[in-house]
């Protein structure tokens, strides 16, 4: 870890204390720290003993941040190449979940473009509690890395989920971070995600559930090892990954050109439901109801495709090309023909339909298809499907450079 910014963030929990062990070994690994502590965080934790291990100032007060020559705040959050919130109380997770800015700490997570891992410490009840979970979904939906919490006795006298992990712990986290977090440096990736509208007049559109989950974590998991990273999205709700460049389309045609627009690449990876189909002819004012409330006869037309069009896009095709098959039946079987049939290198391939709760929901099952037999991998979240299928394709060019 020589050389590498860690900026720690001390919230206001009686495993605060634990942060100086912390700082003690990232030090004897090379790495930088530098601190901001809130007064929460100050009530278990000193700023002397703090100065004292990470040889830097310690941040406290968002006001004290007067002087252009001193650090500001943006650049703060900017300087670090990873952000630690550690203890990471229920107070301080539910104000970064929410986009609040009321302190330097969160300030600064707010406005950061770098990784963030979290820390979670606090009472069993409050981790338990549904508005905890909730947030903490929300975070995890947004690519932010949890430590923990730990089972076993607090300081309340009472035993369950909610310790801080222990150092050593934090410390293998962030390790594992930097070992891996360079992998694909120098390489740029595409990646789309979300549905596309198909507008059929101004107020309507042809769609599909697509919530961008999958997508947005797979841009993210790649940003967090390196790549340049491009996403192309659809209309959703996913806030934007750190460290991405965004790139928001409704339609079909409109992702085509920006991905097009993206080019060259080494990696693209297409995880959006495009819509099959557009309307031919879009009208011009919403369309009426007559008075036998006829339905109108809409004359579909094929919308461009993108996975197969990169495929094939010669000196601009990326090296890796990933795409994703959506199906409700035969699913291996229509994912090895989609594979062929667009000539990509990989597919991820999943069942959506409605029972599986994949569309819209924070857990999928996917099977890898590439030229050998299709590997199932286990139901998990959104974000380890992500994170193995980035490692997957980082070990990929990783074996093709010896």
């Amino acid at each position: 870890m020589n050389g590498k910014r860690v900026l720690l963030i001390i919230s206001g929990g009686i495993a605060a204390y634990k942060t100086l062990e912390l700082i003690r070994r990232l030090r004897e690994r090379g790495a930088a720290v530098r601190c901001i502590l809130t007064k929460g965080g100050e009530q278990f934790v000193t700023p002397m003993s703090l100065a004292a291990l990470t040889g830097d100032k310690v941040y406290q007060d968002i006001f004290s941040l007067t002087d252009e020559s001193e650090m500001g705040h943006i650049e703060l959050s900017r300087a670090a190449d990873l952000l630690v919130v550690a203890p990471a109380t229920a107070n301080i997770m539910g104000q970064m979940a929410g986009g609040l800015a009321s302190d330097l700490a969160t300030t600064a997570l707010l406005a950061t473009d770098k990784p963030v891992m979290v820390a979670p410490a606090m009472n069993v009840r409050m981790w338990e509690h549904a508005a905890t979970q909730a947030n903490v979904a929300t975070l995890k939906s947004r690519g932010i890395t949890f430590i923990g919490p730990t089972e076993g006795n607090m300081a309340c006298n009472e035993f369950g989920m909610g310790r801080m992990a222990e150092p050593a712990d934090i410390l293998k986290a962030i390790e594992d971070f930097f070992s891996v977090g360079g992998l694909l440096s120098g390489r740029k990736a595409i990646v789309t995600s979300g549905p596309t509208h198909e507008a059929i007049d101004p107020v309507r559109y042809i769609a599909n559930h697509s919530s961008g989950k999958q997508g947005h974590a797979i841009a993210a998991a790649l940003a967090r090892m390196g790549a340049e990273t491009v996403l192309v999205s659809g209309p959703t709700n996913q806030p934007d990954p750190a460290g991405v460049t965004v790139v928001n389309i409704r339609s079909a045609e409109e992702m085509l050109a920006a991905c097009t627009d993206a080019l060259p690449a080494d990696i693209a990876v297409c995880a959006a439901a495009v819509a099959d189909w557009k309307v031919k002819t879009t009208a011009g004012q919403k369309l009426k109801k007559d008075e036998k409330k006829t339905p109108p006869a809409l004359e579909l037309t094929a919308n461009p495709d993108i996975l197969a069009t990169l495929s094939a896009a010669g000196n601009s095709r990326p090296r890796l090309v990933v795409g994703f098959a959506a199906e409700t039946e035969n699913v291996i079987d229509n994912a090895i023909a989609k594979r062929a049939r667009k000539s990509c290198d990989w597919i991820v391939a999943n069942d959506v339909s409605p029972e599986t709760g994949t569309f819209g929901g924070d857990s999928n099952l996917v099977h890898m298809i590439d030229e050998g037999e299709a590997e199932t991998w286990p139901r998990m979240s959104k974000q380890e499907v992500a994170d193995k299928l980035v490692a997957r394709i980082a070990q990929a060019f990783a074996e093709a450079a010896q």
